[in-house]
């Protein structure tokens, strides 16, 4: 990837920003944690995730619907966290939390940020549904959130530009090619910076700070899953870029993942119906 041209002066106020900018959920962290100690009784999960009641009720929106589980109603965050496991009701958590970070009052960023969300989720979809065809079902939900949070560092730098054009520091960097170069030349620091502040385990760390290397470790499925589905978000215009002669196919993702054209069309399809399972 190109290094990107950025005002240094920008560059370093967006980098010297609080990392406690409300990118992740007080409810969600704790329950990655919970689940990272590998500590944790079904009634602890299920008490964690009723602390913030409207975070709960996105979930149970979430988890009830076609997009997410469809087969199997849930009433109750324990009822949830029986019938689908702890992961997915961190998944589900983490997922709600996002949906309802990713907006502005500034209108230009606000455009921005649900373009992201738009893609985040349908990058975290898309890339379960890969983990099943590519065999790797028991990790399908890690492969999910990994999927999630891939640009996480995205959302943390619009965070940071907005704060600082609501304290009157910057203004007027809603440029088009600005915004584009700030991504290109930091959303991947930033956001590995995050996922290590937040002690997410290694798995998700490396799939952040790796997604975008023109040489990657191949070895890792979870990390070529994420690339992969990247791209053909990009392809079918699912997100911030749009790349309609992007010949998915042709990529060493799709080599390494051994996809079929039918796969990958499928793969479009679905990517094409998350548009509409978006959770406001």
């Amino acid at each position: 990837m190109a290094t990107a041209v950025i005002p240094e002066t920008v560059r370093k106020l967006l980098a010297s920003q609080p990392i406690e900018l409300p990118i992740f959920h007080p409810v969600a962290i704790k329950l990655q944690r919970m689940l990272s100690d590998y500590d944790f009784t079904v009634d602890e999960v299920a008490h964690v995730a009723i602390e913030d009641q409207s975070l709960a009720t996105q979930m149970l929106k979430m988890a009830n619907s076609p997009m997410y589980m469809g087969r199997t109603k849930v009433a109750t965050i324990k009822e949830a966290v029986i019938r689908l496991g702890a992961q997915q009701v961190i998944n589900l958590a983490i997922a709600a939390s996002q949906a309802a970070i990713h907006s502005s009052q500034n209108e230009a960023l606000n455009r921005y940020m649900k373009q992201l969300w738009l893609h985040s989720h349908g990058s975290a979809l898309g890339a379960r549904w890969l983990a099943h065809g590519c065999g790797m079902r028991g990790v399908a939900d890690e492969t999910y959130l990994a999927a999630l949070l891939h640009d996480v560092g995205k959302l943390y730098l619009l965070k940071a530009i907005e704060r600082l054009v609501d304290a009157g520091v910057i203004s007027s960097l809603f440029d088009e090619e600005l915004i584009s170069d700030i991504f290109e030349a930091m959303h991947v620091e930033q956001g590995y910076r995050l996922m290590l502040h937040w002690n997410f385990p290694a798995m998700y760390c490396d799939v952040v700070r790796d997604h975008h290397l023109e040489q990657w470790d191949v070895v890792n499925k979870m990390l070529t899953i994420v690339r992969f589905v990247n791209l053909a978000c990009r392809r079918v215009g699912l997100g911030l870029k749009h790349d309609p002669a992007l010949e998915l196919i042709a990529t060493k993702e799709a080599e390494v993942l051994d996809l079929s054209s039918f796969q990958i069309a499928e793969l479009e399809a679905l990517l094409e119906e998350s548009r509409e399972a978006v959770f406001e």
